[in-house]
């Protein structure tokens, strides 16, 4: 398959640039991957949507302020985005520079913060933050929240709240698994409630989710790598859910990523792990059933991955009936109930 084969048109206006004012306000396209149906809801259905005994996976990875800006010794002006925190003073960074510096330069970041290139890694920098103040605590102070490059305004006290999941726990990511920003806390109540459980991954989403992919022939197509953990208990909840005849459903494509990450074998197990995962149609799915997930970029891994979740013929129509009925894209927009396949 070509890239150009999970291409569409969409006007820049449907382009979320700031979330609704309550999270659970935004709509839903519900889209039944067998029949190929779709109906439209609102977000605020959802519990109803489903059945007791149903279960959902949330990524509860939590965003860090990993992007800083300053200037090289030389005095040319960097910025960095923290991709992953590799120790306690030391991270691998994507750097926008005029030139890209070279190992043993000295950067500063928010006119105090100083760290050493020492090395280059593809298209990753080494970072060595020098002081006694752990990474974390430096990026917490100094740091900005890493925006997609599609949201055009400087992130605000707004932002800090609304791109992050309201159940985030566990630091590491610089995307937000952007499904989850529907739920707020009502709603988590009213689906236990109603005997829907839930249950928790952790996969800490890069940068790269962004990326586009740049090759013709989508085989070609090399992912990044992130990190994920699937404890135990979540593992007996979906075994135990399947027994009993409920769903499985991933909120997100991050989770639907860390559960067939850990299905890999034919059989779901708990651990941690790093996954570049490429999941394109005629994939053969094991353990999700159902996905929520927001719109995604046109030829984007994401598109691909819905589009094996769902039919590729589904998919296009289900994003041409989104685009015809105003619906918003992207993080900050509305989101999708898809049923899987058979």
């Amino acid at each position: 398959m070509r890239t150009d084969d999970f291409d569409f048109n969409l006007p820049e206006e449907l382009i979320a640039q700031f979330p609704v004012p309550e999270r659970r306000a935004s709509r839903l396209l519900r889209l039944d991957g067998i029949s190929g149906e779709l109906s439209d809801a609102w977000f605020r259905e959802l519990p109803s949507l489903l059945m007791p005994g149903d279960l959902l996976v949330f990524n509860d990875t939590r965003v860090i302020k990993a992007r800083l800006t300053g200037y090289k010794e030389s005095g040319g002006k960097i910025e960095a985005l923290i991709e992953r925190i590799v120790g306690t003073h030391q991270a691998l960074a994507h750097i926008r520079a005029s030139h890209a510096p070279r190992p043993g330069s000295r950067l500063v970041f928010a006119d105090s913060v100083e760290a050493e290139m020492t090395e280059r890694r593809g298209d990753l920098f080494l970072l060595h933050f020098r002081g006694e103040a752990p990474l974390t605590d430096i990026l917490e102070q100094h740091g900005a929240m890493p925006l997609p490059p599609y949201i055009q305004h400087t992130p605000d006290q707004l932002d800090e709240e609304r791109y992050q999941t309201v159940y985030a726990r566990q630091p590491g990511a610089v995307a937000a698994p952007t499904a989850g920003l529907h739920f707020d806390e009502a709603m988590l109540a009213e689906l236990e409630k109603r005997g829907i459980r839930t249950a928790q991954i952790t996969l800490h989403v890069g940068a790269g989710t962004f990326q586009p992919v740049r090759v013709e022939n989508i085989a070609d197509h090399r992912m990044h790598s992130e990190r994920y953990d699937v404890p135990q208990t979540t593992v007996d909840a979906i075994l135990e859910t399947q027994r009993a005849g409920g769903r499985v459903t991933a909120v997100g494509t991050t989770a639907l990523r860390a559960l067939e990450s850990a299905a890999c074998n034919g059989e779901i197990l708990s651990g941690s792990g790093e996954t570049d995962i490429f999941i394109t149609p005629g994939f053969q799915f094991k353990v999700v059933e159902r996905l929520l997930t927001n719109f995604h970029l046109p030829k984007s891994t994401l598109l691909m991955l819905v589009s094996a979740f769902a039919g590729m013929d589904n998919i296009r129509r289900a994003y041409r009936h989104a685009v015809a009925q105003r619906y918003r894209f992207f993080s900050y927009g509305d989101a999708m109930l898809i049923e899987r396949k058979r």
